[in-house]
């Protein structure tokens, strides 16, 4: 990942435009217009192009060579074998960036392109194209864009692969008056990517949003750690297109066929924190709400209407949505009560399921103050506000009163709840008011409900970023070393595929239960094994096994209900002999033989592992049984998981709710789905040669879960662009590597671990016992308020950009110190950050941190350490001299000093 040099395309001082262009005349001309106004401080150099009579402000090169100092950006128009060269020169000359400029898409060839990247590689020259309709950064007015639409100014950033979601996109938000921060037609992505651009503009003081349209993603691990970390503080909203085209997994597994693309990057989008919409309608409703409110909660909401059908639609609508209604404090429904219609019935109570229905004939001044207390009210998040125009009150006066509403309600609070209108039947000529208070209004009611869905579901994104999981029991400790060798002589063997008695050994090493299970290879030797069985079961199940053969459902493969040894025997010769009938190719390993289970009131499940050629392994989740692939009752998830994510996707599935147990059914126990879940998660991580996995069905009990049948494939992981080691995961893993113990100079012991997200409590307790002025010389400021929010940016970590060490009291399991290590998007630099405990200065914890965090830094290939240091803070200083830090005064603020260390080259010995 890095955004090492697209100021070069966003922030130019000088432009250069070279020819000949390979494009029709029409298209140079009107890039050459849209360049006129073009304010960098150098100037737009033409070489080997012609601007049309009637522009000026163009200098003019015979070429590269004649220019005093190359372009930062250079816009390529000539032929397409002669840009490595170009590039070549430009690079040497120090240009940033090379825009491949195209009026439609260009399909060059792979050699082609490969030569481009080789020339721009030395001096890390970024491009973007071929077939890119261009960028735009209107405060600038740079507007390269060849596009039937000019962006305004604006703060949203907007990223297209298809040209005409891109003029699409830009004819609607300039009929809206929407304005961008920056736009991108990205081309062919020989460099470029959507993961980078994300960085840059997550970074942009401009953008307040990020807006995507993608196909699939190349590097999908560096735009998983981009969006995540962007979405943190920016919406960013996402659509995709290209479903329609695509296939389905490997077939070797339900996990490979279950694994539709589609829902892939659905997974991805939610486990990134995305905002994903499905069309250009609703794409242009979620810019237009959430590029002007963003709230931090939005699960508890209230309808506000001057109708009861009104009222009624937006319920229900919202309710089908997955919308929690709110119900009104009594004191608010006291307060309101004068203004609103009676109730036709007990149940129809004024605040009832969140539904408030105003006179026809209230002023607006009424309608201001009951719009403020609903918004008092505890009990709401977000409010939804529907008026259709009256004889009594224009919608002018309606949306004007909202408005105002709106502006005092954040003054007296400072904070925002969510706030939403709709004037059904209006137009934009009575919306200026509710523009300028940065509310979002819309002439319809689904409209209306879908623009407050949209901030219900960021927020839910957000939180879900930053939730704190429970952590794993403490008696879950796997034997991987036995699921290791299991798995290393099946690949020594070279076989793809391991036999059901060695799936059951590596299920028991990750203490997922799994029915008895034994392999026969003749009929008889199996009637042998039913006998152990029939001492404790009433009946037994014989299942053919063979590796070309693995849907036994499909064939027919499958017996239950057999009563005795003799039955096991004679059904299974009868499955051997039907399937060398029918399947005279098949490799027959044998017939597996299981007791039967007999549980009425048992759920059957499914969980398997599927492994995916773009994002590697995926957690499969849905109904199990024979129906396991035709119910469509399935959701993904990325590993790693932890119970949080582990019980979100048990309650993405329909059938998830006969968990809590019906009027029929008894409870279920849902928690230990959750963790069977968890544990195939660390099979992944732990085991990467697995490839796919299913258990079906796996049976949720009154009292844990029972695995009835389970197959495993394996193969070498394949590692993919942007990933470390040999994990194929998208998202990285918690590093165990790390963990150790450290002797301090006292001579005592302190545990130390990368910090988990379960570490909340442990941070809360830290800060605490921490002194208010050392906290403050570590925040620079005063910091009273440990807040969920405040100290989930501190233990969420994405490891991929991000590391921070506790140090933990091995007897009370208290946290005594944290040091941290924030990379920039390039991974080269880092930015640390060191607290002990007040009283434990002194004994050596600090630097016992700091040296840690430089080890690891050397480890991860960063370059640079950093950090800012208040100067009254001498022991830091003196610290951050003795361990080889250069110390120099901020530039910014006087009273800072800028600490550095080269890590690169740095002896090994940091014991000072």
């Amino acid at each position: 990942m890095t955004i090492r040099n697209l100021e070069g395309f966003f922030a130019p001082q000088s432009i250069a435009v070279i020819g000949p262009s390979r494009h029709d005349p029409a298209a140079t001309d009107y890039v050459l217009q849209a360049l006129s106004g073009f304010t960098g401080k150098g100037p737009v150099h033409l070489i080997g192009v012609q601007a049309e009579t009637g522009l000026s402000g163009f200098g003019s090169a015979a070429s590269i060579d004649d220019l005093t100092a190359g372009p930062d950006l250079a816009i390529c128009l000539g032929p397409s074998d002669d840009i490595p060269q170009t590039i070549a020169g430009l690079a040497a000359r120090g240009t940033r960036a090379v825009l491949l400029l195209s009026p439609g898409f260009e399909n060059w060839p792979e050699d082609l392109l490969q030569q481009c990247r080789e020339a721009a590689r030395p001096a890390n020259l970024r491009m973007i194209g071929p077939g890119s309709l261009g960028v735009a950064v209107p405060a600038l007015s740079l507007d390269t864009l060849l596009s039937a639409a000019k962006p305004l100014p604006g703060d949203i950033a907007f990223f297209a692969r298809s040209g005409a979601v891109l003029n699409g996109t830009l004819s609607w938000a300039a009929s809206h008056q929407t304005g961008f921060s920056g736009v991108v037609s990205l081309g062919a992505r020989m460099d470029v990517d959507i993961g980078d651009l994300i960085d840059y503009f997550a970074q942009d003081y401009r953008t307040r949003a990020i807006l995507l349209h993608l196909e699939n993603l190349s590097s999908p691990r560096k735009f998983i750690s981009a969006a995540r970390a962007a979405a943190r503080s920016k919406p960013v909203i996402v659509i995709r297109s290209g479903r329609s085209l695509e296939t389905v997994g490997t077939g070797r597994t339900h996990a490979g066929r279950l694994a539709n693309p589609d829902l892939v990057y659905e997974a991805v989008f939610r486990r990134a924190g995305l905002l994903r919409v499905n069309d250009l309608d609703e794409m242009f409703e979620a810019v237009e709400t959430l590029s002007r409110i963003r709230v931090p909660q939005c699960e508890s909401l209230a309808v506000v209407a001057n109708g009861r059908s009104l009222a009624a639609f937006a319920s229900d609508r919202l309710s089908d949505l997955g919308a929690n209604l709110a119900r009104l404090d009594p004191e608010t429904v006291a307060a309101i009560t004068p203004f609103c219609r009676p109730a036709r019935n007990p149940e129809g109570m004024i605040g009832a399921r969140g539904k408030v229905v105003l006179r026809e004939d209230l002023p607006a001044e009424d309608l201001k103050f009951t719009l403020d207390r609903i918004l008092q009210d505890k009990n709401v998040d977000g409010l939804l506000t529907l008026h259709s125009g009256t004889a009594f009150t224009p919608l002018g006066e309606i949306g004007k009163a909202i408005a105002e509403t709106a502006v005092e309600s954040r003054k007296r609070t400072r904070r925002s709840k969510a706030l939403v209108t709709g004037l059904i039947g209006g137009d934009s000529t009575i919306r200026a008011p509710l523009d300028a208070a940065g509310l979002p209004c819309y002439f319809s009611s689904g409209e209306a409900v879908r623009s407050i869905m949209h901030l219900a579901r960021d927020a839910r994104a957000r939180d879900f970023l930053m939730a704190v999981p429970p952590s794993m029991p403490s008696d879950f400790t796997p034997d991987k070393a036995s699921a290791r060798r299991i798995v290393d002589k099946a690949l020594a063997e070279d076989r793809t595929w391991l036999s059901p008695v060695e799936v059951a050994a590596v299920l028991a090493a990750y203490q997922i239960p799994l029915i008895g299970t034994e392999l026969a290879e003749t009929a008889p030797e199996a009637a042998e094994i039913a006998r152990h069985f029939f001492r404790s079961a009433r009946h037994c199940v014989v299942k053919l096994v063979s590796p070309d053969l693995p849907f036994k459902s499909e064939i027919d493969g499958v017996r239950l209900g057999l009563e005795s040894p003799e039955a096991v025997e004679a059904a299974a010769q009868q499955l051997l002999d039907q399937t060398r009938e029918m399947f005279p190719a098949a490799s027959i390993i044998g017939i597996s033989v299981h007791p039967m289970l007999e549980d009425r009131n048992g759920l059957e499940l499914y969980i398997g592992l599927a492994n995916t050629p773009v994002f590697g392994p995926l957690i499969v989740f849905g109904q199990g049984g024979t129906v396991v692939e035709d119910s469509g009752d399935v959701s993904l998830e990325l590993p790693p998981l932890d119970l949080k994510l582990a019980d979100a996707l048990i309650g993405r599935i329909h059938i998830s709710r006969l968990l809590a147990g019906t009027r029929a059914r008894p409870r279920l126990d849902r928690e230990a789905v959750s963790l069977i879940l968890v544990k195939l998660s660390q099979i992944c991580v732990d085991i990467p040669e697995i490839l796919e996995l299913d258990i079906n069905p796996l049976v949720a009990r009154q009292e844990g879960v029972l695995a009835l049948d389970a197959r495993i494939t394996l193969g070498e992981p394949v590692e993919h662009p942007g990933r470390q080691g040999r994990s194929r995961l998208s998202i990285a893993p918690y590093p165990s590597e790390w963990e150790q113990s450290l002797t301090l100079k006292d001579g005592r012991t302190v545990f130390v671990r990368p910090v988990r997200p379960d570490d909340e409590d442990r941070f809360k307790t830290l800060f605490e016992a921490i002194a208010p002025e050392d906290l403050r010389l570590r925040f620079f400021a005063p910091v009273r308020d440990f807040s969920h929010r405040f100290l989930a940016q501190l233990t969420q970590l994405d490891y991929a950009r991000a590391m921070a060490f506790a140090a933990i009291d091995p007897e009370t399991g208290n946290l005594l110190g944290v040091v941290r290590l924030h990379t920039d998007p390039d991974h080269l630099t880092g930015e640390y950050a060191v607290i002990v405990r007040s009283d434990l200065k002194g004994i050596g914890l600090g630097w016992a941190l700091m040296q840690l965090i430089i080890r690891y830094a050397r480890a991860d290939g960063i370059a640079t350490i950093k950090g800012e240091v208040l100067k009254e803070n001498t022991s830091m200083l003196a610290m951050c001299e003795k361990l080889g830090f250069s110390v120099k005064t901020s530039r910014d603020d006087p009273g800072i000093a800028d600490v550095t260390l080269p890590v690169t080259g740095l002896d090994e010995d940091l014991d000072g």
